[in-house]
């Protein structure tokens, strides 16, 4: 006969619970640390220039300042103060509605951008409107996202990233003259773009249109995710002469449009010579004279600004 043997009882692995506890709480950390907390890596300074302006403004006469106001002309979808010029335009574009804010300027000085919180860091982000009501924006759309991207940074012609992880990532680069041009990383570094001049550098891409020609293929899109969506670009048709443009999507009004629909309408109807694709989804808004003028949404359900980390605007 067999004897009952009693099984012996498997020490309890202490150490296990204690590794997956500290697995967890590491990878938490980790996630927060890319997606939530906040770090501040710069802050930026506020500009001699800006200062000097607002000093000598303080001195004109209530003459001058009624001068000034009466030489500025605005309406629900116009300014012009005689050095800028802004249109804003309603389009239906493959069932999609489609806002382009047309701009004449005389100084590219006016072409600015800005960070949220006027800092320079990672998960610092605020609603486009509230960064270009703060920097005093008669137009502003959605920037490239920078914090949550690899890529060049320059703005206002302050080097702030020099890396890149993708030798193959197209940037925009505004220079000081105004011109625009569309350059690929791995064929240039980020200070020999400020050697020569760039201003700004927004690495979010693709270029859609250059040289009067659509670049991007019915094929590509951003993370490869084939479908329409909000999205949001910039363009130049001539010296001085851009074009600011912002698609709704995901809901039953506006469907969105594919990189190249974008592409194709923005090369057709408004005869650029080189258009380039900025951050969108969510985070897509045009905020014109003191008011989001499209309507942003992340889920199509509600409409609403998604708080982004940086600007394009004209002051």
């Amino acid at each position: 006969m067999r004897k009952n043997r009693k099984r012996k009882k498997k020490p309890f692995a202490w150490w296990a619970v204690l590794f997956t506890l500290m697995l967890t709480a590491f990878t938490g950390y980790v996630l927060l640390e890319a997606f939530v907390i906040p770090q501040t890596y710069a802050v930026v300074a506020s500009s001699d220039s800006s200062s000097a302006s607002a000093d000598t403004s303080s001195e004109n006469s209530s003459d001058d300042s009624d001068t000034a106001s009466a030489e500025t002309v605005i309406t629900d979808t116009s300014y012009d103060d005689g050095s800028i010029s802004i249109t804003i335009s309603t389009y239906r574009v493959d069932g999609t509605t489609v806002y382009v804010a047309d701009i004449t300027l005389t100084n590219a000085d006016d072409l600015l951008t800005a960070f949220a919180s006027d800092t320079y860091g990672k998960n610092i982000t605020e609603n486009t409107s509230v960064i270009a009501a703060a920097n005093d924006a008669i137009l502003a759309i959605n920037g490239d996202y920078y914090s949550a991207r690899s890529g060049y940074v320059i703005r206002n012609g302050v080097l702030y990233r020099s890396t890149s992880s993708d030798s193959t990532q197209e940037d925009l680069v505004i220079y000081e003259d105004g011109t625009m041009e569309i350059i690929t990383e791995g064929d240039v570094t980020a200070a020999q773009l400020l050697a020569d001049g760039a201003v700004q550098v927004l690495s979010f891409g693709p270029g859609l249109v250059e040289d009067g020609k659509i670049s991007v293929t019915t094929s590509e899109e951003v993370d490869k995710a084939m479908t329409s969506n909000p999205r949001t670009a910039i363009g130049m048709i001539d010296d001085l002469h851009y074009v600011m443009v912002v698609a709704d999507g995901r809901t039953s009004e506006s469907a969105g449009l594919s990189l190249y629909e974008l592409a194709e309408f923005m090369q057709s109807e408004l005869d650029v010579t080189l258009a380039y694709n900025l951050d969108g989804g969510g985070s897509s808004t045009m905020y014109f004279n003191g008011e989001v003028i499209n309507n942003p949404t992340t889920n199509g359900t509600t409409i609403q600004e998604r708080s982004v980390s940086d600007i394009v605007y004209i002051q």
